[in-house]
Parts: C-alpha cells; sequence; structure tokens
C-alpha cells in the first residue's frame, strides 16, 4: 500500500495481529503436524491464556466439525486429499475468531464439488461468527452467491475500484433457492455488463534484451586464474543449461 492506511474498529493497522486471519488459494499447512495439531498451534496462540485446554481442545474440535474434519484429526496433510487440506485451512482460521477474515481465492483449485461444499462452509462459519469476511474470486456465481457487495476492479497492474454493486439477498442463503431469485439474477447480470465492458488489458512492453558480442568463457570466480577450462554440463530441470568447470588444466600451448 502505498498511501492511505487501513482501520479496523478505530485502530490503524501497522502489524499483523490475532483479529485478522487469512485463507490462502493453497492450504498452506505445516506438514508435520497433524489436522488438529494445524488448528491448535493457532487457537494456543490466541487463546493460551484466556481459556483452559479442555477449552481450547473443544473448540478446536467445533472448528473442525464445521468443515466435516473430525475424522481425520490425527492425520498428517500429506495423508489427506487436497480438499480436505483445504478444509483445514478455512476452519484455521476462523478458530482464532478474527473480526476480519481474507480469503484469497480459496477454492480456485478444487473441483466444482468441493468448491460448492466448502462455499456453503463458509457462510455457515460466517453465521455463526458475525464477522466481516473478504474474499477475492474471479468466479461471477461465487462472487454474488457469497456476498453482501461485489466490489470491481479495474484492469491492472495498477487497478483500481470501479464499481460497487449491491447484492440484495437474504441470509442465510440455499444455493438452488437462490440460483432463481430475481435479486441473483440482476446482481449477476450486473457483474458480467461489468466484465464485458471493460477494455482488454494493456500488455507490458517487454524490456530491453541483454546481448553478449561472444559468450562467456568462465565464471566470475577463479576458475581462469587457476587454468581451468569450462565445460557445458546437461540441461537442467528448467531447461537452462549450467556452466561447470572441468577438473582438466587447460593446455595454452604445446611443447
Amino acid at each position: 500500500m502505498t498511501t492511505g492506511a487501513v482501520i479496523v474498529d478505530g485502530t490503524a493497522v501497522e502489524a499483523p495481529g490475532p483479529d485478522r486471519a487469512v485463507v490462502f488459494q493453497n492450504h498452506s499447512l505445516l506438514p508435520w503436524l497433524t489436522v488438529y495439531g494445524n488448528v491448535v498451534l493457532a487457537v494456543d496462540k490466541v487463546f493460551a491464556g484466556q481459556r483452559s485446554a479442555k477449552e481450547r481442545r473443544e473448540w478446536v474440535m467445533a472448528n473442525l466439525a464445521l468443515v466435516h474434519m473430525t475424522h481425520a484429526e490425527d492425520k498428517r496433510p500429506a495423508a489427506i486429499s487436497g480438499g480436505m487440506k483445504q478444509r483445514v485451512g478455512i476452519a484455521r482460521a476462523p478458530a482464532m475468531e478474527p473480526k476480519v477474515l481474507l480469503l484469497d481465492e480459496p477454492f480456485g483449485a478444487l473441483d466444482a464439488l468441493t468448491r460448492a461444499h466448502l462455499q456453503d462452509r463458509v457462510m455457515e462459519i460466517h453465521a455463526k461468527l458475525g464477522n466481516t469476511v473478504m474474499m477475492i474470486t474471479h468466479d461471477v456465481d461465487e462472487a454474488v452467491q457469497l456476498s453482501d457487495r461485489a466490489v470491481m476492479m479495474t484492469n491492472g497492474p495498477a487497478a483500481a475500484i470501479d464499481e460497487v454493486l449491491s447484492v440484495g439477498l437474504d441470509r442465510p442463503r440455499d444455493r438452488l433457492a437462490v440460483a432463481e431469485n430475481p435479486a441473483y439474477i440482476k446482481a449477476r447480470a450486473g457483474v458480467i455488463e461489468f466484465l464485458d465492458a471493460r477494455p482488454p488489458s494493456a500488455t507490458r512492453r517487454p524490456g530491453p534484451a541483454l546481448r553478449l558480442s561472444r559468450p562467456p568463457t568462465c565464471f566470475p570466480w577463479r576458475n581462469c586464474l587457476r587454468g581451468r577450462r569450462i565445460r557445458r554440463s546437461r540441461p537442467s530441470a528448467s531447461g537452462t543449461r549450467i556452466r561447470r568447470p572441468s577438473r582438466r588444466p587447460r593446455r595454452w600451448g604445446r611443447g
């Protein structure tokens, strides 16, 4: 952020804090901890001096129950599917009882069925905690289904707020009933019209290419001073070739 400030309950945000939680596009779980351990780590950080160990455990299990993951509490991330990992990440963030919950495209890499299931879980968590949820998404249906306001941005890289659309849908929301609601259809059409009216994003000009009159013969180490010859190795995984010094001394001339 170059200018302005972020204000939460009248206080400027200048550092990370437990009153704000983030769910990333990837699950971001610690692989050496179990499902329960990943959630209780955040809960202990926030409520260690406020709740007893029994209360903290009950609260962790309650949040795992919201995403239907109590049966896998003793499993590590490597033993569960991608959708289950994302459920754990979603359970961990609201377990801290944050005032603001930030969701950075948390369902982008999931299949349609798992995405719909977790969207319902997020709405249940929001209804229970009553906190503020801000979600980034490129899915039109997801934006209208979950939000009360859809904030639409201009094209990047210097993106700014262009239009704010109010979604007039009551809560709680039933997925099947909402699909036929006139307010849903109107809001969805408004988002699509905004996207269609946007000009195509400008492409960045490529920077000047670095040209060499001749290929380098050695690294800027001591290989040349030691009289070592440079040889080419096999291509790496990224497709580039790495030059390495050979062990044989270079012959500067004959006899």
